[in-house]
């Protein structure tokens, strides 16, 4: 699993601790969380605006904008809920964020992502995300969700990376 020290958002972290405790619950490590799974509007109403869900297309490959947080639509260049990949220049295969969507499939474990900042705020970095898998049938993933947070120079100041 990722090293908790890495994660320098605390919204970020709490995604993971989320759904690290959703996996746990299932009591066998090969098993992944579902959909069903989660409630986070319930469990963790603070972390929603930071989090967002994409639908996987198995064949051909591709990723659809499911919930994207009001926090997350409030700094991206344009709200793209209900969109694939594919149909955004900057994100289509090839691209940081697929390739890194494809590894967390290829993994079935969560990757910490840290992809160039693309919008409309120039005080921000980077993106912190983690990406975690959810499987409807507890073993093809399905949906990935993301936990989200603009990183800027006074957050990198504030809690440097290990």
């Amino acid at each position: 699993m990722l090293d908790r020290g890495d994660i320098r958002s605390a919204s970020v972290l709490a995604g993971y601790d989320y759904w690290l405790g959703k996996q746990r619950a299932l009591d066998d490590p090969d098993m992944l969380p579902s959909r069903r799974d989660l409630d986070p509007i319930i469990d963790v109403p603070r972390l929603v605006p930071h989090l967002m869900l994409m639908d996987v297309q198995a064949d051909p490959l591709d990723f659809r904008y499911r919930l994207v947080g009001s926090a997350l639509r409030r700094h991206m260049a344009e709200d793209w809920t209900g969109r694939f990949l594919s149909d955004i220049p900057f994100q289509r295969a090839g691209s940081t964020v697929w390739d890194n969507n494809v590894r967390v499939i290829d993994a079935r474990r969560p990757l910490l992502a840290r992809p160039p900042y693309i919008g409309p705020h120039k005080d921000f970095l980077f993106v912190e995300s983690v990406i975690l898998p959810l499987a409807g049938d507890r073993q093809t993933i399905d949906m990935l969700m993301f936990a989200v947070d603009f990183i800027g120079s006074a957050a990198m100041a504030a809690r440097p990376a290990k």
